[in-house]
């Protein structure tokens, strides 16, 4: 007789729990510089430098930089990579932050989650940026009938200089970059 199969949180902490520990074993070698701090063009902006985010790391105090904004300003210049002494590679593991505070549902960086999701598909969907696609999408995303109306102002302003084009959204056909993105999807894997 078959076993029932557990589909609920427990499958989902394994890779969750991989994750955690992928990102505490990127930062173990770093021997506290500052560097990347030093190097970081948002640091000003940040509650925890990018020395004390590794050190919670190596502590695998996660939870205390997902209470901070950190993680989230990074905008991944990768200019901390580039510099530091041990040859770390910083600028993936604040992308692995983000994906595990995105698995886990942080519902305080929600907007930034659906900003950049939304922002990846529609670059995805064409090869490049459709500002009216994409700023429509991320309103939805939003669930919020007020969030976009604090927008108009921008928008207003972006369209008055010409910056965003009214265009309708191409579904189907040609320009679509899904292929090459599911192929390199596949290569990832190999590797």
């Amino acid at each position: 007789m078959e076993q029932p199969v557990n589909t609920t949180k427990a499958t989902h902490e394994a890779p969750l729990s991989r994750l955690r520990a992928e990102i505490q074993e990127n930062v173990r070698a770093c021997m506290q510089c500052g560097t990347c701090t030093g190097s970081c063009m948002n640091s000003f902006a940040m509650d925890l430098t990018p020395r004390q985010v590794w050190r919670l790391a190596q502590l695998g105090d996660i939870e205390s930089i997902f209470k901070s904004k950190t993680f989230y300003l990074c905008s991944a210049c990768y200019y901390c990579t580039l510099r530091c002494p041990r040859g770390l590679q910083l600028t993936e593991t604040m992308g692995a932050l983000k994906r595990l505070a995105a698995a886990q549902g942080l519902t305080k960086f929600k907007q930034s989650a659906n900003f950049y999701k939304t922002f990846m598909d529609t670059v995805q969907r064409y090869g490049r940026l459709r500002e009216m696609e994409f700023i429509n999408r991320y309103f939805i995303s939003m669930k919020s009938p007020i969030f976009p109306f604090s927008y108009i102002p921008l928008g207003l302003k972006l369209m008055k200089k010409g910056k965003v084009s009214i265009e309708a959204p191409k579904l189907f056909g040609e320009g679509r970059f899904d292929r090459l993105f599911q192929k390199v999807q596949e290569l990832e894997k190999r590797t």
